[in-house]
């Protein structure tokens, strides 16, 4: 945020450190009294360029790159040489660049990790450093930190198990959280709770830098991450902390024992839920069906897609609901079917959607309950199949399917097959970013149901009001505000989410609807401005020169 006290000052640095300092640096745009007060004479060209002429430079230079995973590279760089072009040409060119730089090419990148490194960015904790973590922070250049995006690499993505080559989830998270809803760039931690992996591909991989041994488990792990958090709050007490691709147990283990304790969420679990909870809120103005009245069915019942369900569950009693009552309205189904009572394998987060049932596969459970709204969050490609597509046609005038798997390749289904199979009728959403698709004369335009829509600015406005908690009203009103940002243009064109171009604007409808329910619920600890909108706005880093 614009009022944060950085080491990288201009007055504390000069000539040709200032070049090669990320935060300061603006090349070629240095004017001429710059230059002569700087030291910077002689170590640039004569020409004095402007930030526009430099973006152009940039965008050309990544557009020639061939491959995705290259962009990344490239951007990784420039990111590293000058903070304000890198975020400037984000935000500019929104659409074209978070894909590169997060889903679906992150998948990649943190695949490729230890090979494409260059040079280390965020925070690594290792079960050696047990007793030290504390100490080590002091090792980190800023004082300042107000989000915190911490994995174990457990689960990244579809991806599974990529130990500390998850690191790139972190780094990409933060850059959105900037980007997005403008937390400045030095008020943002990466970290990396390197507890091992036991991918056996990586430990064999010579070139790996991670932990090499197989996973911390049990209390060991437990008690090196509640060191970690305790040496958090003891340096930036006031910092929000989300936690990022935890393995299920685990992400659901950690939010129930910080979650009532200091200012934090997993945003696979909660993040995700508000993303879907407004797809789903959006999707009822197209279909006429009053959201009380909805019935839906996931595919999957981990951490994602029950997540989604609680979020759903508290939204459903909001309307009047028991809890009873809306339990009934959501149905789980997993690779041994669905989840009901009768079965003995169920998980803790699993038993609340238990239902007194017949067990039925996917499709006859599809035939029998005829939900409105089909949810994949398995990040198991291919799973919605043409007989899938059709039942959820046969018994909806317009099916509403959202493919949350990320990445693109993770998808449940791809939008061409879900109109193709749908006849046209398919409301689809993604996790990752597809094309539209011409149909029959028609534009279908799908939506990217991408959880950079609401972290940002449920995170800026938790930081705004300096709030002690994150409760599930805050993500209701997240979730009610992402959905009236969507216009009729939008649902006209088949899409439940706003244009990612408006993303800035929609991060501080959220920073708002969440600041404002802190201040309602009592977890607020600053003082509400006249004006909280234009409070908001006001920290809002702007990456110009």
């Amino acid at each position: 945020m614009t009022n944060s006290k950085s080491t990288h000052d201009h007055g504390k640095v000069h000539g040709h450190h200032i070049l090669h300092n990320s935060a300061s640096n603006k090349s070629t745009a240095f004017t001429r009294e710059e230059r002569e007060d700087m030291g910077l004479r002689g170590l640039l060209p004569f020409s004095i360029s402007n930030q526009d002429t430099h973006q152009k430079r940039a965008l050309e230079n990544l557009r020639r790159k061939a491959f995705d995973i290259e962009k990344y590279i490239f951007l990784s760089g420039l990111q590293d040489r000058n903070e304000k072009l890198f975020y400037r040409m984000v935000i500019d060119n929104i659409e074209e660049i978070m894909p590169l730089i997060y889903t679906p090419t992150v998948g990649q990148a943190c695949k490729e990790f230890a090979h494409i490194f260059r040079r280390s960015q965020g925070f690594y904790i290792t079960p050696d450093d047990k007793g030290d973590i504390r100490k080590m922070l002091d090792n980190w250049h800023e004082d300042d930190v107000k989000v915190i995006v911490v994995t174990d690499g457990q689960r990244i993505l579809g991806l599974g198990d990529l130990g500390a080559n998850g690191m790139g989830i972190p780094i990409g998270k933060l850059a959105l959280y900037t980007a997005c809803a403008g937390i400045h760039p030095h008020q943002c931690l990466p970290v990396m709770l390197d507890v091992g992996t036991n991918n056996e591909e990586f430990l064999n991989d010579p070139l790996y830098m991670g932990y090499p041994h197989k996973r911390l488990e049990g209390q060991a792990y437990l008690d090196l991450v509640e060191e970690f958090v305790e040496a958090i709050q003891d340096k930036y007490p006031s910092s929000l902390l989300q936690f990022e691709d935890f393995l299920t147990p685990n992400a659901y283990k950690l939010l129930d024992i910080y979650r009532d304790k200091i200012l934090c969420f997993n945003d696979d679990i909660q993040g995700t839920a508000a993303v879907a909870l407004s797809g789903v809120i959006a999707s009822s103005r197209v279909t006429g069906h009053d959201f009380k009245d909805l019935r839906i069915m996931f595919l999957g019942a981990g951490s994602a897609a029950t997540g989604i369900g609680d979020l759903l569950l508290a939204a459903f009693v909001g309307q009047g609901l028991s809890e009873e009552e809306a339990a009934k309205r959501l149905w789980f189904v997993d690779q041994h079917g669905i989840i009901v009572e009768s079965r003995d394998d169920l998980m803790s987060h699993n038993i609340p959607y238990a239902h007194d049932y017949p067990q039925l596969g996917f499709v006859e459970a599809i035939e029998a309950i005829k939900p409105h709204i089909l949810i994949g969050a398995t990040g198991a490609p291919g799973t919605f199949t043409q007989e899938v597509i059709e039942a959820m046609s046969k018994h909806n005038e317009r099916p509403a399917i959202f493919a949350l798997s990320n990445p693109t390749s993770r998808a449940e289904c791809t939008a061409e097959q879900a109109y193709e199979w749908s006849d046209g009728k398919a409301i689809f959403t993604s996790g990752s970013p597809f094309e539209a698709v011409e149909r029959n004369g028609k534009t279908h335009q799908p939506g990217q149901g991408n959880n950079a829509y609401v972290f940002p600015g449920i995170g800026l406005g938790a930081v705004a009001c300096n709030a002690k908690t994150i409760d599930d009203g805050m993500f209701l009103a997240a979730a009610d505000a992402l959905a009236h940002q969507v216009s009729r243009e939008n649902l006209d064109a088949g899409t439940l989410y706003p244009p990612l171009s408006d993303i800035r604007d929609v991060s501080l409808h959220i920073a708002v609807a969440v600041a404002e329910k802190a201040y309602e619920s009592g977890v607020a600890q600053s003082e509400r401005p006249t004006d909280l909108t234009a409070h908001i706005k006001a920290m809002m880093y702007e990456p110009n020169y």
